[in-house]
C-alpha cells in the first residue's frame, strides 16, 4: 500500500511537471501563428475602429498576423461567448468594451465573466460628452439639472441601446443629482445623435470619439465631459464633477481578454505585446485622432479595475431599480 501511494504521488508529480513544461514551451514560442481579435460589435463602430488600429500595432510587435473578426449581437455577449469556448492558447482574444462589466449586472449570460475569461490589459479609455441640441435652452449642466428637478420625467435622454454605457452614465447622473429623466433607447449611436441634434431628445452622453467633431462644428452643444479632467480638445467645457456632481467620472473603455485556463506565461507575453504596441508613436497617433487615450494596464491592474466597475454599476442598477426584462 505504501509503495502504491509513493508510485501514485510520483505519477502525479510527473504529470504536473509535464504540464508545466508544456505551458512553458507554449509560452516560449508564443505567438507562432495568427492571433484573432474577436470584436463583439459591428464593423465601423468605436470598438471595431480601435481594434483595427490595435491589430496593426500587435502585428508590428509580434511579427505574426493579427486578424479582426466581428461577432456582433446581444450587447456583445455573442462574441464574448465564442471566446469563452475557444482553446485557451492565446490565439483567440476578446477585444471587448464597457459592456463586459455591464452585461453581468443587467443580463443572464451563457458564460461566467469571472471564471471563463482572464483579463490581459485595459487598452484604451475615452470619456463621454453630455450633449444637447444647438438650440436647446440648456447652456450648462446646472440648467439641465434645475429643469429636471422642476419637472420630473419631462426631460428625455438618448442612449445607443438598453444597458449601454450611455444609459448607465445618465442613470448615474440621475442618482447623484437626485433627478428623474426618461430613457429613449436607440439601436445605435448614429440615430441617437441625429435625434439629439434635431431636438427630438433632450440630452445624450455621447462617446467622445463619435461626437467630438459634431461639438467642434457647433452641430451639438457640450454641457460637460465625464472625464476627471477637461478634454484638451474642449478646454472650455467643464467636467461633470466641476459642474457640481462630486467624484463623477465615466469612461468607455476597451480591453483584451483570453479564455479561462490560458497559461499565465502566455497571458504575460500577450500583455507585453499590447504594451509594446501602445508604445509605438504611429499607433498612439492614430488612437489620438479618435480621441482615444492608451492605458496598457497589467493583468492584475485590469482585474482590479473590472472589480471596481462591477461594484459601481451594481450599486447604480440597484439604486435606480433598472431592469431590462
Amino acid at each position: 500500500m505504501i509503495l502504491k501511494k509513493i508510485a501514485l504521488t510520483g505519477l502525479t508529480s510527473a504529470a504536473l511537471a509535464l504540464t508545466g513544461m508544456q505551458a512553458h514551451a507554449q509560452a516560449s514560442g508564443y505567438p507562432a501563428k495568427t492571433i484573432t481579435l474577436i470584436v463583439p460589435f459591428s464593423a465601423g463602430g468605436g470598438a471595431d475602429n480601435a481594434a483595427r488600429i490595435f491589430a496593426q500595432g500587435m502585428e508590428a510587435v509580434s511579427g505574426q498576423p493579427v486578424v479582426v473578426e466581428n461577432k456582433a449581437g446581444a450587447s456583445g455577449s455573442i462574441g464574448a461567448g465564442q471566446v469563452a469556448r475557444a482553446a485557451p492558447d492565446g490565439y483567440t482574444v476578446l477585444f471587448d468594451a464597457s459592456s463586459f462589466t455591464l452585461n453581468p449586472v443587467l443580463r443572464k449570460l451563457p458564460y461566467d465573466p469571472k471564471k471563463d475569461f482572464v483579463p490581459v490589459s485595459q487598452a484604451i479609455v475615452v470619456p463621454n460628452i453630455l450633449v444637447v441640441a444647438p438650440g436647446s435652452p440648456f447652456q450648462t449642466l446646472g440648467d439641465l439639472i434645475k429643469a429636471a428637478k422642476a419637472a420630473p420625467n419631462d426631460l428625455t435622454y438618448a442612449s445607443y441601446g438598453p444597458g449601454s454605457l450611455a444609459q448607465m452614465a445618465a442613470e448615474l447622473l440621475k442618482k447623484e443629482a437626485g433627478i428623474e429623466m426618461v430613457h429613449v433607447p436607440y439601436k445605435g449611436g448614429a440615430p441617437a445623435m441625429v435625434d439629439v441634434m434635431a431636438g427630438h431628445v433632450g440630452a445624450y452622453f455621447a462617446n467622445a470619439a463619435s461626437s467630438l467633431n459634431y461639438v467642434t462644428t457647433d452641430r451639438l452643444r457640450a454641457l460637460a465631459v465625464t472625464s476627471t479632467k477637461r478634454m484638451p480638445e474642449l478646454p472650455n467645457v467643464p467636467t461633470v464633477a466641476e459642474a457640481g456632481i462630486k467624484d463623477f467620472s465615466v469612461y468607455e473603455w476597451n480591453g483584451l481578454f483570453v479564455p479561462g485556463g490560458t497559461p499565465d506565461a502566455v497571458v504575460q507575453k500577450l500583455y507585453e505585446i499590447v504594451k509594446a504596441a501602445l508604445a509605438r508613436p504611429d499607433i498612439t497617433e492614430k488612437l489620438a485622432r479618435l480621441g482615444l487615450t492608451p492605458v496598457g494596464s497589467s493583468p492584475a491592474e485590469f482585474a482590479a479595475f473590472l472589480a471596481a466597475e462591477d461594484a459601481r454599476w451594481r450599486e447604480v442598477v440597484k439604486a435606480n431599480n433598472i431592469s431590462l426584462d
